[in-house]
């Protein structure tokens, strides 16, 4: 079914770029470009992004750390609150460009909210490691939270945050972990095994909000197959008990196994399932309300434009079959920027394999880490974690 979609982009975004660096830019490019080629985006509503203001990035983040990224804008010595890091190098202008990256998060909530549309995108978005007084991992400010916050001040009760990035989301998730109505889910692979070391089955939330920090951490090597597993056995269970009025979905797209930062196997193929999943989970269980944010994504070329422009499509309703071919003129575009190497030809890479459900008492690190977040949460929010139909 055609869904009724925005998308949040100006080119003002390339501004995020930190240099030389893995968080480059280009790929924003590159994915407006090829779903440009493919017609998507003449399907979606495109608005250009306004920059947060002073008001709403406190809601996010204290006064003394936006004082630091603003001096740190102006200073290429800056050091302090994060900043001035390999993760986290000062530019400038770095404080207007994160705060556009913000406002369009924030602006993409209020669109959806109204009822404007259906669906809203921020490919720019996603930047889940910030936290309240420092930088973290790429992440400036934290556009999920205020996205999240913004839902919140305009009438939502309860909103759940489902991130399959595969590094933890934890700026989110320590911005809620003490709040019942936001339900924070992550996927990632295992922290004793990547950046930034949080997300164990057993960092539940605190108080009230007991049961809705859910956390999935996944072995190097998984596939397609064990993450949809996992995903599977996890995600719908969860936010069907939640009952949420919004669905939040963080999509970072690191999981390929081609990403250089990071040890999980899934493709394009995988990678646009799982969204497709989240799609249709936001219409069961949340009236349709879905925003969906980019993320982090390091394969430049071959993961991030395909997969997001998966991403934009399926929030139209009209998905791109992954047998479509690329168009030439994105090809070309690549070889005029001196892009050597093998270049994709098709939007997939090859068929998701069949995918085993989830069991109790299943052997191996995999079926093991769903069932350590299954007994962990499920209890809390009225689920048996050993009745797969949960």
């Amino acid at each position: 079914m055609e869904c009724n979609a925005s998308a949040i982009w100006d080119e003002r975004y390339l501004a995020y770029d930190f240099g030389d660096h893995p968080l480059n830019p280009v790929r924003l490019d590159l994915t407006i470009r090829l779903a440009r080629e493919l017609g998507v985006l003449d399907r979606l509503d495109v608005e250009p992004p306004e920059p947060a203001d002073e008001a709403q990035l406190l809601t996010v983040h204290d006064a003394a750390y936006l004082g630091a990224v603003r001096a740190a804008s102006d200073d290429p010595a800056f050091e302090g609150f994060g900043l001035g890091t390999s993760d986290d190098p000062v530019f400038p202008g770095m404080f207007d460009a994160s705060a556009l990256v913000a406002g369009g998060s924030a602006q993409a909530a209020q669109r959806l909210w109204s009822g404007a549309v259906e669906h809203a995108v921020n490919i720019a978005g996603g930047l889940h490691h910030a936290m309240r007084g420092y930088a973290s991992g790429f992440c400036i400010f934290n556009d999920v939270v205020l996205g999240i916050r913004t839902l919140l001040a305009a009438g939502a009760q309860r909103v759940a945050y489902v991130d399959i990035d595969v590094h933890h989301g934890d700026g989110v998730q320590a911005a809620f972990y003490d709040d019942p109505r936001v339900l924070t889910i992550s996927l990632h692979q295992d922290p004793r095994t990547l950046f930034p070391g949080t997300g164990m089955p057993g960092e539940i939330g605190t108080g009230a909000a007991e049961g809705t920090s859910v956390n999935v951490p996944l072995p190097p090597g998984t596939d397609d197959a064990g993450w949809l597993r996992a995903f599977r056995a996890i995600v719908p269970g969860a936010v069907r008990a939640f009952r949420p009025d919004v669905l939040v979905t963080q999509c970072g797209c690191d999981t390929h196994h081609e990403d250089p930062l990071a040890n999980l196997e899934l493709t394009v193929d995988g990678q646009r399932t799982a969204i497709a999943e989240l799609h249709q989970l936001a219409h069961e269980v949340a009236g349709g309300k879905w925003l969906a944010f980019g993320g982090g994504g390091y394969g430049l070329v071959r993961c991030v434009p395909r997969t997001w422009t998966h991403l934009l499509a399926e929030a139209t309703g009209r998905p791109v079959a992954p047998d479509t071919a690329i168009p030439p003129g994105w090809a070309e575009h690549l070889r005029s920027r001196g892009v050597r190497g093998e270049l994709p030809t098709t939007m997939g890479e090859r068929p998701v394999p069949e995918v085993r459900p989830w069991v109790p008492g299943g052997d191996g690190w995999l079926d093991g880490a769903i069932g350590a977040t299954r007994r962990a949460v499920f209890p809390l929010l009225g689920l048996d974690p050993d009745d797969p139909r949960d």
